[in-house]
């Protein structure tokens, strides 16, 4: 029998050169998703990739003093990369597309040319406001208070001759297609897009740009390259084989089941991307999912905000598996969710160590303890039960059911609910027949206790099953640790109580998910943070020139002299004062007062050669007087100021004139 085939996809992100936990939120769920059809037999194909076109890239690529492709190389492909973030998170993803790659580009320029020559593209003028950090064309009724409705930064006027795309003639079957169909998942975001967007009437989009050249180009009209958003949302078919020859799979795999994606490009998806595909006469996608922010003090997480989270922290310092069961286990997946350290740390040491993982610990180790760690034959079943067996078996065995509706509506934090209701049923089972009691009689108790811990066994084969989607590297774990065949580890044995050998071999492994000391673990985090800000700064810091210009005469006023340092100490009371003692030719010593006690020690400076201005007015510094100033250089480097008072060769007499 053929398999069901299943086609999910991610957006194609920008490739930022700060990825943070908002981009691995949507990944890890679209992952969970795809390992959740393969495991009950789906043929699936995954894909996610990158969105390298548009003036954002070639702004940035400038700013970086290199082409904008060697740009999007390193960060896709980098260190610490688009990559290797993936491959961090255990992404199962079967293919991945950069919009930059060759069969792409010529797939774009024939797509862009068919709904040229059908005339749903056309030549036009376009004037209005366009956001660059979002790539969207906006007109002045959708601003809010003047600035973009999605990022709320400021926009620009902007007027090139462009193409347009006849968006306005697909009104009426995109609206038909959001209210009268489940296309558009969750139902809240359906009104929004309707309301905001079509009713206001449905203006043609821009589609081509001519103000800079970062693109793919419109073939038949050099000067032109093809709007970003076009560009990137064909990446869902062109990555299938649509119009070029790299793969042949387009047949096979599309209308995609689903498109999830940030609520911030819904409008895209939901009604920019369906109008096309109705101009190209091609099958619509199924769903497109738009879930919420994770945000973090109330924002959006945004490096231009500088409020990122940078996950490869957090997955060094609690492991990829806890990672990954946090974002989906604590936020339901439609709406917007409030991140903190605090709310991980918690959701580790509630779920993960004192629910999951203290019942594969106390399970195994009584195993272990109490028969060696093989249960005897028979185990299965009990001369006589009592109802707490029942009860655990019945939740245990409707638990696919339960798990897998709610993987079908796009809530993956529902079917974690489900499974640790289980796991929490499961623990309050060893309090109710504490096998610990039952051992201290193993002539009369001792097939009652067997069967008990093979309940325990099987109640946690089951949730393992279920939990691998989530956490596959802790799934197979646990599958050793009760000692799981293979074929008790399949999506049909998640339904059928007792498939688990009665003498299969238990062995009292690893604590997967240790208790986090909180205060300890918060305390480091923060330090940890403070590091990878401070490296994520610009290397090297410079005041800006100053633009107003000094006359020569005004500079040539300052008097610039060679002075030695004879004594230097610490001004009291003040942290950053020093005071000099500087022989400065004249034969009377000069005192000046420099507030460089932050940089260096009074020792340091005994006995070397700097530069001062000697003919500034005296003024009062903590009731001492200060007659001139010390020359020194400022910078920042990653994110903190450095001072060098500036030192001559000590061949320099004092009092020397510099010119």
């Amino acid at each position: 029998m053929e398999k069901k085939k299943f086609y999910i996809t991610t957006p194609i992100y920008y490739p930022s050169d700060k990825l943070h936990i908002g981009h691995t939120y949507c990944t890890v769920a679209a992952d969970a998703l795809a390992r959740y059809k393969r495991l009950t037999g789906c043929d699936v194909m995954f894909l996610t990739g990158t969105d390298e076109h548009g003036q954002k890239i070639e702004d940035k690529a400038k700013e970086a003093g290199c082409t904008p492709k060697e740009f999007v190389d390193n960060i896709v492909e980098g260190e610490h990369g688009v990559l290797d973030l993936w491959k961090l998170m255990n992404i199962s993803n079967d293919r991945f597309i950069r919009t930059t790659d060759d069969y792409h580009v010529a797939a774009v320029q024939r797509i862009f040319k068919k709904m040229y020559e059908k005339g749903d593209i056309y030549k036009g003028t376009y004037k209005g406001k366009y956001c660059k950090p979002c790539e969207s064309f906006w007109t002045e009724s959708q601003l809010v208070d003047g600035k973009c409705p999605d990022c709320g930064r400021e926009v620009q006027d902007a007027e090139e001759e462009a193409y347009f795309f006849r968006l306005s003639k697909y009104a009426d079957r995109v609206q038909h297609l959001l209210e009268d169909t489940d296309f558009l998942q969750p139902r809240s975001r359906v009104n929004e897009m309707v309301n905001n967007f079509i009713k206001p009437g449905l203006e043609d989009l821009c589609v081509s740009r001519t103000s800079f050249s970062w693109g793919v180009p419109v073939d038949f009209d050099p000067g032109h390259v093809v709007y970003v958003w076009v560009d990137a949302l064909f990446n869902y078919t062109t990555a299938l084989g649509l119009f070029n020859d790299r793969y042949h799979d387009y047949d096979q795999y599309w209308p995609a089941d689903v498109h999830l994606v940030g609520k911030e490009i819904v409008r895209f998806h939901s009604i920019i991307w369906p109008a096309m595909l109705m101009s190209m006469e091609m099958p619509l996608p199924k769903h497109v999912f738009g879930h919420g922010w994770l945000l973090l003090d109330g924002g959006k997480m945004s490096k231009s905000k500088g409020n990122v989270v940078d996950p490869y922290i957090l997955a060094e310092k609690f492991g990829v598996d806890a990672l990954r069961f946090f974002l989906m286990r604590t936020f339901p997946f439609g709406s917007d969710g409030n991140f903190s350290n605090e709310l991980l740390i918690q959701t580790i040491n509630v779920d993960l160590a004192n629910d999951l993982g203290n019942l594969l610990s106390r399970t195994t180790a009584m195993v272990g303890k109490y028969f060696g760690g093989t249960l005897p034959e028979g185990c299965r079943t009990c001369a006589n039960p009592e109802a707490c067996d029942g009860e655990l078996r019945d939740m245990a065995t409707a638990l696919r059911g339960a798990y897998e509706n709610a993987m079908e509506s796009f809530a993956p934090h529902n079917a974690l609910a489900e499974i640790f209701k289980v796991i929490q049923r499961a623990n309050k089972y060893i309090d109710e027949t504490a096998p610990w009691a039952l051992a201290k009689d193993m002539e009369h108790n001792g097939a009652r206790l067997a069967h008990v811990l093979y309940n325990l066994l099987e109640a946690t084969r089951i949730c393992g099953i279920l939990l691998s989607p989530f956490i596959p590297a802790s799934a197979e774990k646990i599958f050793d640790q009760i000692g799981a065949c293979d074929g008790c580890r399949t999506w049909e044995s998640a339904a059928q109580w007792g498939s688990l050998t009665e003498t299969a071999v238990v062995t009292k492994g690893e604590n997967l998910f240790p208790r986090i000391d909180a205060d300890k673990a918060l305390a480091e985090l923060e330090e940890l943070e403070a590091e990878a800000r401070k490296a994520a700064l610009p290397p090297v810091e410079f005041e800006p020139f100053t633009e107003e210009a000094v006359d020569f005469d005004t500079f040539c006023k300052s008097d610039f002299r060679v002075v030695k340092v004879k004594a230097c100490e610490a001004v009291k009371k003040s942290a950053k004062l020093l005071k000099f003692t500087l022989d400065d030719g004249t034969g009377v010593d000069r005192q000046i007062l420099s507030g460089v006690h932050a940089y260096y020690e009074p020792e340091e400076l005994t006995g070397k050669t700097l530069v001062a201005i000697v003919n500034l007015p005296p003024r009062k510094m903590m009731g001492q007087e200060s007659c001139g100033m010390l020359l020194s250089a400022v910078h920042t480097e990653h994110g903190e100021e450095k001072l060098h008072l500036v030192m001559l060769d000590d061949s320099i007499p004092a009092g020397a004139k510099l010119c």
